[in-house]
């Protein structure tokens, strides 16, 4: 038998965003859609993802970087009229895996904040990077 008989091909995992069952969909708007996060921060986190398969924003087209900013303006306005204890919202992407993506289908977070959720939440974003929140 020769070397290329022994050899497996393996192809990556299937998208878990590319199949989601249309129940878990709680918005959508045009090229994008919005599903509640399976592993949620916070109560209400929300992905926001193109429903195009692209591992990056830098992939996005102008019309589904527009429809994503749209939903998250949309949903962060509906979950603070459903939950008077939001009192801000952490809006990101990570983009690649030392940047913490996990799955590689562009996705941006939507993360209510409330008031005592962090002890020191002064910085934000910028805690991904230990030692930098404080400045």
């Amino acid at each position: 038998m020769s070397t290329s008989e022994n050899k497996k091909i393996v192809f990556p995992a299937p998208c878990p965003f590319c199949d989601l069952p249309p129940d878990r969909i709680v918005a959508e708007d045009g090229p994008c859609i919005a599903f509640r996060d399976g592993f949620p921060v916070s109560g209400g986190h929300t992905l926001v993802i193109p429903r195009r398969h692209v591992p990056s924003f830098r992939d996005l087209t102008p019309e589904e970087w527009a429809a994503i900013h749209r939903l998250a303006r949309r949903l962060a306005a509906d979950l603070l009229a459903s939950d008077p204890t939001i009192a801000g919202f952490n809006f990101g992407i990570n983009d690649g895996a030392c940047a913490g993506q996990s799955v590689f289908h562009c996705h941006a977070h939507l993360i209510p904040r409330r008031e005592g959720d962090h002890p020191h939440p002064r910085g934000g974003v910028r805690a991904v990077i230990p030692g930098k929140a404080s400045y």
